[in-house]
């Protein structure tokens, strides 16, 4: 049944590589995106197929010289390598259940990462620029790209809110795990008393929209100029460089003031505002899902408390799966893997109970 389920993927594979060196399809960019982007995600799964087959051929093999050798050396080699081979076979299959398990068709896209400073004043927006220098490190670690998009400077350090895009691989795939309020419990640097208080940010991930993704009308957006506010030298107040940019139908308004160019801040408050009336319509499907499961672990709703940064303790608790771990400067500085393996572990073990999407 397995065997069945893989070469048929196989089969389609080979379609696919046929398919993307076809004049026409080439010819046809959302098409050729669509199937080079298949053929990416088929790739993976078809190396494990080939190396499966290879095990269970030579299972097959060691059965035969089991069945019909005399030479007890022979028998002996056989029966050992048998026992490798039926282990490895469990492990490659156990593997397979999950790349079988239907993931989410955003994963391998870019991110946009939105973090907003929510309770606590001052203090929350301190945290949620601890939160912004934990992702930037982790996309480091990772070799991702991060490009700050727009953001409102807290009065004592920190944002009131940053917008940053993140290129890379699977990047939504890995960082979506992060959607939700974030809590931190600590003594701010603004309390005199020494007393622990508790502020919270938001983090919102959202998958990048490609111009494929989204039919945007630009007769339906509202261009306005403004000058830059903030830091970046001589051109501050002086040129109208920051774009705002307002979708009239939805309502939805998007700043870009990072850079000192008027056309790159317009291009990057254009892509947010494809992502934002993308992830209008992604959250119905993530609502779907949403109604389907018990937890939602991966994405959930964005206004769900999903971990607690206690300081006192040095430990980090991520809600959702009951997972505390005591090595909050390290997570703080971006080693949030373990975390993020856990609940992507969680998430797979869901889905093949529940068989589910």
């Amino acid at each position: 049944m397995l065997l069945e389920k893989l070469e048929a993927i196989n089969n389609r594979f080979k379609e696919v590589s046929q398919l993307i060196t076809d004049p026409d399809i080439i010819a046809d960019m959302k098409r050729y995106i669509q199937l080079n982007k298949e053929y990416k995600d088929l790739e993976e799964i078809v190396d494990v197929y080939h190396e499966y087959k290879n095990v269970t051929d030579n299972i097959k093999s060691s059965r035969e010289i089991l069945s019909n050798e005399k030479d007890e050396e022979f028998r002996e080699m056989a029966k050992m390598e048998l026992d490798e081979l039926s282990e490895k076979k469990e492990d490659l299959e156990d593997k397979i259940k999950i790349m079988l398990v239907p993931s989410d068709p955003q994963d391998g896209k870019n991110a946009i990462v939105e973090i907003r400073a929510g309770t606590g004043g001052d203090e929350a927006a301190i945290f949620a620029g601890d939160l912004f220098r934990m992702y930037t490190k982790f996309c480091e670690k990772k070799g991702w790209k991060t490009e700050i998009v727009d953001m409102n400077e807290g009065t004592s350090g920190g944002f009131k809110e940053i917008v940053f895009n993140v290129s890379g691989n699977k990047v939504y795939g890995t960082l979506k795990y992060e959607s939700g309020v974030h809590r931190v419990q600590r003594v701010p640097q603004t309390e005199t008393q020494g007393r622990v208080h508790t502020s919270a940010a938001t983090v919102a991930i959202l998958p990048e929209a490609d111009e494929f993704d989204i039919d945007l009308k630009m007769s339906d957006v509202r261009k306005d100029t403004y000058c830059s506010s903030g830091p970046g030298g001589q051109s501050v107040n002086t040129t109208y460089s920051a774009i705002r940019l307002t979708h009239v139908p939805s309502g939805i308004v998007v700043t870009c003031q990072d850079q000192k160019s008027q056309i790159k801040n317009f291009e990057k408050a254009l892509k947010v505002l494809r992502t934002r009336l993308f992830d209008m319509e992604y959250k119905k499907y993530l609502d779907e899902i949403a109604s389907q499961r018990k937890t939602m672990v991966s994405t959930g709703d964005r206004s769900a408390k999903i971990r607690t940064y206690n300081y006192p303790q040095g430990r980090v608790t991520d809600h959702r799966i009951s997972l505390t771990l005591y090595n909050l400067s390290a997570i703080m500085d971006g080693e949030i893997q373990e975390i993020i393996d856990a609940l992507q572990v969680a998430e797979n073990a869901e889905k093949l109970k529940e068989g589910v999407a």
